[in-house]
């Protein structure tokens, strides 16, 4: 058995590499931006590749080598199941409507006259999203139907960029008010930066438009549940709001004791990942009144940072671990056994 892995130092290849390293597990680095990738990978029963939503080449071609690599009978992290909905609320509305998911509602429009006839007969505020992006930078809410209106306006001309730049720096500037720390301070100048000089994601990519995303808001919640689901493991973060602010979602303002999490909630995302037959998702909760409503999905999160600070981990039966996590360890410790049993 071999493994490739794609190296991306700052990634999960990181821990990839080095639990192979510690565990003697036959591997080779391998580059998926490489044209050969398909040959360089005869030697390999399986591919890791932590790529995600800020690689604009990733989105080019990702899912697609990865149901290729499938159906050459190869088996990948994350596969097509764990993939495809990756950083596309619009994908993830549909999938989690499908399979009767408790998802926030959510509507979808494709011409500006179907939105605002919606907008005529429903209630405000609503929150608007573009399909991607993470930690809440493309998430506003909207108060009005005026606002509802002006945004529709804009999605179905000019549309969006694929970076909202300002409320990035406003973020910037939260985490440097809590910290003020010599990182902090570099983020402020990077996010200055970026207000005249786009990044390389940016440049590449095209402005959203063409459609209109939005989801009931859930009032009386200062707080989201972030549950990771790696095969039978759970893992909770609980996430609070910013300041004077809806948002939970890179807040950076996180708890983890497990008495603080809802059994429902952790029962539900443990049911809905064995539906969808993830390797790896990670749900975010709100409480509308004692229910537990999906926000959104992710297969993959910040390796350092709220994944790191978990302090154990329920399993299937929601029993409760205290234990040191490497959730990265967990993700190939699985793929390893699927492949053995292959």
């Amino acid at each position: 058995m071999k493994i490739a892995i794609h190296d991306n130092a700052g990634s999960f290849s990181d821990r990839w590499i080095a639990y192979c390293l510690q565990n003697k597990i036959d591997f080779k680095k391998v580059n998926c931006y490489d044209s050969d990738i398909i040959s360089i990978l005869d030697d390999c029963d399986g591919l890791m590749w932590n790529w995600n939503q800020i690689d604009y080449k990733a989105a080019l071609f990702a899912r697609q080598l990865t149901k290729s690599l499938e159906k050459k009978g190869i088996k990948v992290f994350p596969d097509t199941n764990t993939s495809w909905h990756f950083d596309d609320k619009v994908g993830q509305k549909y999938l989690l409507e499908a399979i009767g998911a408790p998802l926030v509602k959510t509507y979808v429009f494709y011409t500006a006259k179907e939105a605002l006839d919606w907008v005529k007969g429903t209630s405000f505020p609503k929150v608007f999203k573009l399909r991607g992006g993470a930690g809440s930078i493309n998430v506003s809410l909207i108060k009005t139907q005026k606002k509802a209106r002006q945004i529709i306006k804009k999605a179905f001309n000019e549309g969006f960029r694929p970076v909202n730049r300002t409320s990035d720096l406003k973020d910037r500037f939260r985490v440097f008010r809590r910290g003020k720390d010599l990182k902090s301070v570099k983020k402020i100048i990077g996010g200055f930066a970026r207000l005249f000089f786009p990044t390389e994601f940016e440049r590449f990519s095209h402005k959203q438009k063409g459609y209109i995303y939005f989801q009931d808001f859930i009032p009386n919640n200062n707080y989201d549940t972030r549950l990771v689901v790696i095969r039978n493991r759970c893992f909770g973060c609980r996430r609070y709001c910013r300041k004077n602010d809806f948002r939970a979602s890179g807040s950076g303002l996180c708890k983890f004791e497990p008495e603080l999490f809802d059994k429902d909630s952790i029962q539900s995302a443990f049911e809905i990942a064995e539906k969808l037959e993830t390797q790896s998702v990670a749900f975010d909760f709100v409480m509308l009144e004692k229910t537990p409503k999906i926000v959104e999905i992710s297969y993959c999160f910040p390796m350092e940072g709220a994944s790191d600070c978990c302090v154990g981990y329920w399993d299937r039966d929601l029993n409760w671990y205290d234990s040191a996590l490497n959730l990265q360890y967990f993700m190939i410790e699985d793929f390893i056994n699927d492949l053995n049993r292959k």
